[in-house]
């Protein structure tokens, strides 16, 4: 499962991070870094909850 950020919709709100701060970071700038796109499996609810609760549709999942 690989997680990815679109950097033009992305406002760096932080939810992603305060969900899972091992993946991502909001940089000074205000845009996420993802410190590994490619997740585990075992991690898909905890990266589905990041997505979902992304306020600018920033993120999301590709299988």
């Amino acid at each position: 499962m690989r997680v990815e950020v679109d950097l033009d919709k992305c406002t760096g709100h932080g939810i992603c991070e305060s969900i899972a701060d091992d993946v991502f970071e909001v940089q000074d700038d205000g845009t996420v870094l993802i410190h590994d796109n490619e997740q585990p499996e075992t991690d898909r609810d905890r990266m589905q909850q990041a997505v979902t609760q992304c306020p600018a549709a920033a993120l999301r999942i590709i299988d």
